[in-house]
């Protein structure tokens, strides 16, 4: 069976290099507006450990089709209207994570991502007049601009889809790695051989592994950022004291992604500042007879 012809539309959009000046701008202001750290973390969802946005999006799409249904249906127009009213306001904070998370892709994604949010602003648009008309008791064409809405956000949702699925927008980078790497225990590394207090990178089994050492201590995690496959040992360390929001006097040691600033404790794998809201894979590690060995726990 071949693919809609639709989704080679959408293909295309991903080397729209035309868009990119309004993804600039867009990217500014998102920046400007969502400063705080700790808002950004928590509209990215790293307490939750995954996107929120698409969490957020069910309430209006929710809405939405419940009173596309009730539309059809003889005598809710109340029922209906709160419904589309519903929609409308909570469509704005599902946008705000949503542009919190485009923010933070790259240029094809962006691009993706700059055309499906202007396809649901579209259909919140068409809702809010579908409002006004339903006010002013013009109920044919409050349900007309409804149905509008409800095909521009359908066709949003297409290119969500594609941004996620096509794309790997939002989704564990390093999800594979447990999957991949094999049971038991396997050579890193002679002790001697890594530098202490320096982040550098070995390959196991294929796999690349972000080492750390701390004297004795090896912490190795996967050198894939979770968030959009980051290479982390070009990363700064840092202690966990100087990240925004870090505990004072907290000397846990960090790695910052280069690419888009998640930051990871090393010890630990978990995640300490967006946008990546799943920890990294952890290593174990020992060492005999000067020789550093790893295992993944958990590996298939």
């Amino acid at each position: 069976m071949k693919p809609l012809p639709a989704l080679e539309l959408v293909a295309r959009l991903e080397d729209a290099a035309w868009l990119d000046p309004v993804s600039k701008k867009v990217r500014k202001v998102v920046k400007t507006v969502i400063r705080p750290r700790w808002a950004r973390d928590v509209l990215h969802g790293v307490p939750v450990g995954h996107p929120v946005h698409p969490l957020a999006v069910q309430v209006p799409m929710g809405a939405w089709i419940s009173a596309a249904v009730l539309d059809a249906l003889p005598g809710n127009e109340r029922a209906s209207a709160v419904l589309v009213g519903v929609g409308a306001l909570s469509a704005v904070p599902a946008a705000v994570a949503g542009f919190t998370d485009w923010s933070e892709l790259h240029p094809q994604q962006q691009r993706v991502g700059l055309v499906h949010a202007a396809a649901n602003i579209a259909a919140t648009t068409l809702y809010a007049a579908s409002l006004v008309q339903r006010a002013r008791g013009r109920q044919g064409s409050g349900k007309a601009l409804a149905y509008l809405g409800l095909g521009t956000i359908s066709a949003g949702g297409f290119l969500g889809g594609h941004l996620t699925y096509r794309q790997a927008a939002g989704v564990n980078h390093s999800e594979e790695i447990p999957h991949r790497f094999p049971q038991g225990w396997h050579k890193l590394a002679p002790l001697a051989d890594l530098p202490d207090g320096k982040l550098t990178k070995r390959d196991v089994a294929g796999i690349p592994l972000l080492v750390h050492r701390e004297g004795n201590r090896i912490n190795v995690l996967s050198d894939v950022c979770s968030h959009l496959s980051g290479p982390l040992h070009e990363g700064k360390l840092k202690a966990a004291a100087e990240i925004p929001g870090g505990t004072a006097g907290d000397n846990q040691p960090c790695v910052v992604c280069p690419w888009h600033k998640s930051t990871f404790a090393l010890r630990t794998g978990e995640v300490l500042s967006g946008p990546a809201t799943a920890r990294q894979p952890l290593f174990s590690s020992r060492i005999t007879d000067g020789l550093v060995e790893v295992c993944l726990p958990g590996a298939d």
